[in-house]
């Protein structure tokens, strides 16, 4: 592998000063185990945003399961302590690596929507309604694919039954767990949404009160019904009672009589829920310097973005770069990528998508070549044509990128035998559609708002735009690097359209420019998706970066907050190191099974 070169010491010490201005995550409750942002020891490891989760993912591991069993076991804790990111309600992509085959396979678990989709869902006489009227809707509910999801990971590659994993989280739904500030401020901010919904309001807002930080929050209606699942199996929510219930949920939702926000029914029905399934596919694959990547080829569009983006910044020697250099190079790839997804990727069982094209070095580099290094690119850049790729050349003109939520949960995992998983699921928006699947204890996604409302662009084509049973393009991009058929590292995140640019960031800041992982998870990040301004967060806002990159005509605009990214490596001792967000959604949790030596 190709090893970046030392760094200078004051981009290094300018890196950790821009880290260190986040945020101290707040100390755990008595009987929460704490948040620790890095972990390493042998056995296997785990890394997600909650404590409690990755505790069920490292007790999994210890119980002699495998990577797999403790991915789900961990998923479905996940479900419990961040309600409002994931559960059984939702959907996400999958990527395991086989350690005894060397072979990395993916499952894509996305939400499909209902088989009477058109492309006018989210349009009434011709014109599309407000966003914000369908994310809070019975028509923004795609059929959940989580629960299919880990029934297809654990039959072809799982260890122990589905029962046994469901336990941790059964304990904590029915006993509770502690509720942080984080919890609460997302709770706040749906809190509007929330009290529309009695059932919702009931589990989220009882008494018509905010939870309390250090609280404890108890889900009895979620435990029986991972139980349900437990003695049944995954099945139980594509037919029968559960599916009934989502099936009334969706078509009337349960809106209290006295509210007066507009929310629609959806169309979805007992026949999508039994027809649903996962799919099994070969994930996306690039090289680069030297290192296989693998993620999530379409419905997905994150291997192809992450994976071109990196080819186009093959051609640079990023560790012998200024940090302004560098930061440029990651925008205009990100910038033109994005163009080029906005054009070409949508659900492959609905249109042409050229996957092998966009991946290939060829087409990067006819892309690379718009990228000057002392003049920022205007966006919205015109997509390139993958299929018949020219030096500089464009096509057509530029679709816009259209709106994802940014709530979503990553997980990665490792076992003591080198399989590795790098898992992102989601319900999409904060809170997914706010409706609470009475007497369940789970909220129904919005995922559906994923696909365009209308044409990105008049005349422009749009692969994103709903049908029958389609899947909504998603930006999910977990990811697993191996050198010579071995792993090096797994990483993905949350945050909408930000994952591409977030998960991109943390390979190139690891790989190229030197940073241990833990340090290139926390660092400052910035997002470009093919538009007027790039995305800073605070660390970079503040620096001097920015008035150098916007001397090369870069434009700005402050987010406070972008992505939380988890991941896994294997270090060249054998260890695997575990590595989660410093302060970013209050810390994450990495743990590992034998932090002190071998057993």
């Amino acid at each position: 592998m190709r090893r970046p070169a030392a760094r200078p010491l004051a981009l290094v010490a300018l890196v950790g000063a821009l880290v260190s201005t986040g945020a101290a995550a707040p100390p755990p409750a008595a009987g929460t185990p704490a948040k620790v942002p890095v972990a390493v020891g042998y056995g296997g490891a785990v890394a997600s945003v909650d404590p409690d989760a990755s505790a069920a993912g490292v007790a999994v591991l210890r119980s002699g399961g495998n990577a797999v069993d403790a991915a789900v076991a961990t998923a479905a804790a996940l479900g419990v302590t961040e309600p409002y990111s994931a559960g059984i309600g939702g959907g996400g992509y999958f990527v395991y690596y086989d350690a005894a085959t060397r072979r990395v396979h993916t499952v894509d678990g996305r939400e499909t929507a209902p088989a009477s989709a058109t492309e006018t869902l989210f349009q009434e006489n011709g014109v599309p309604i407000p966003f914000a009227e369908g994310m809070t809707s019975g028509r923004s509910v795609g059929v959940p694919g989580t629960p299919a999801t880990w029934r297809t990971a654990l039959d072809a590659w799982g260890s122990q039954p589905l029962d046994r994993l469901l336990k941790p989280a059964v304990k904590l739904a029915r006993d509770g767990f502690t509720v942080d500030a984080t919890f609460r401020a997302q709770t706040q901010a749906n809190q509007d949404r929330f009290k529309d919904f009695p059932d919702t309001a009931a589990l989220f807002l009882p008494g018509g009160q905010l939870p309390v930080v250090g609280s404890t929050f108890k889900n009895p209606d979620l435990a029986a019904t991972y139980t349900e699942l437990a003695r049944k199996g995954t099945g139980a929510l594509y037919r029968g009672p559960i599916a009934d219930d989502i099936v009334r949920a969706v078509r009337k939702p349960p809106v209290d009589p006295a509210a007066t926000r507009v929310v629609r029914p959806g169309d979805l029905t007992a026949a999508d829920l039994r027809a649903y399934a996962t799919k099994r596919q070969e994930p996306t694959r690039i090289r680069y310097r030297g290192l296989d990547v693998y993620s999530m080829a379409p419905s997905s569009s994150g291997g192809t973005t992450v994976g071109e983006a990196l080819n186009i910044l093959e051609g640079s020697d990023l560790s012998e770069l200024s940090e302004t250099q560098y930061l440029h190079r990651f925008i205009e790839a990100s910038r033109i990528s994005f163009a080029d997804r906005g054009r070409w990727v949508g659900d492959p069982a609905a249109q042409d998508v050229p996957t092998r094209q966009l991946l290939s070095q060829r087409f990067a580099d006819s892309r690379a070549c718009l990228i000057s290094p002392d003049k920022a690119l205007t966006s919205p850049v015109a997509p390139g044509d993958p299929r018949s790729p020219a030096p500089c050349a464009t096509t057509g003109e530029s679709a816009p990128t259209t709106y994802e939520g940014e709530n979503t949960t990553h997980l990665t995992v490792a076992d003591r035998w080198g399989n590795v998983v790098s898992y992102t699921l989601t319900i999409e928006s904060t809170g997914g559609s706010a409706i609470t699947v009475p007497g369940r204890g789970f909220l129904l996604n919005n995922e559906l708002t994923d696909f365009s409302f209308a044409p990105a662009a008049p005349g422009v084509p749009d692969p994103n735009l709903p049908g029958p049973g389609k899947r909504p393009r998603s930006s999910m991009s977990p990811t697993i690097v191996l050198e010579d058929g071995r792993p090096v590292l797994a990483v993905g995140s949350p945050g909408g359209a930000t994952i591409i640019t977030t998960v991109l960031q943390t390979l190139t800041g690891h790989l190229d420019r030197g940073l241990p992982l833990v340090e290139a998870i926390a660092a400052p990040r910035a997002s470009q998706r093919n538009q007027t301004t790039t995305e800073l967060e605070p660390g970079l806002w503040n620096s001097p970066l920015r008035g150098q990159l916007e001397a090369l005509g870069h434009g700005f605009r402050q987010n406070p907050e972008i992505g939380a990214a988890t991941g896994v490596q294997r270090l060249p001792d054998g260890r695997w190191l575990a590595a989660a967000e410093k302060s970013r959604r209050g810390g994450g949790s990495a743990m590992v099974v034998h932090p002190h030596g071998r057993p």
